[in-house]
């Protein structure tokens, strides 16, 4: 096979949270401020569909793909 496999990152969170939440939680950006920004610069897809909203809410099971980012798949439960 060639290439990189991108393998997924599974994210276990507490309960419901945004996407720009989420970026900050993970680390991607700095502050939730950034969120709009980021988005605005970089492509993300959420379940294979392009989104812009850093307010989408993340659902159990949910396939955020960030390209030269990662790959996640969030999961609902105690860390």
């Amino acid at each position: 096979m060639n290439g990189v496999m991108n393998l997924a990152e599974e994210v276990i969170v507490d309960g419901a949270l945004t996407l720009g939440q989420f970026l900050n939680y993970e680390g991607i950006i700095e502050s939730g401020g950034q969120a709009k920004w980021f988005l605005s610069e970089y492509e993300v897809f959420l379940n294979g569909e392009l989104e812009t909203r850093r307010g989408k809410k993340l659902q159990d099971g949910d396939q955020l793909d960030i390209p030269e980012v990662g790959l996640y798949i969030i999961k609902f439960g105690e860390q």
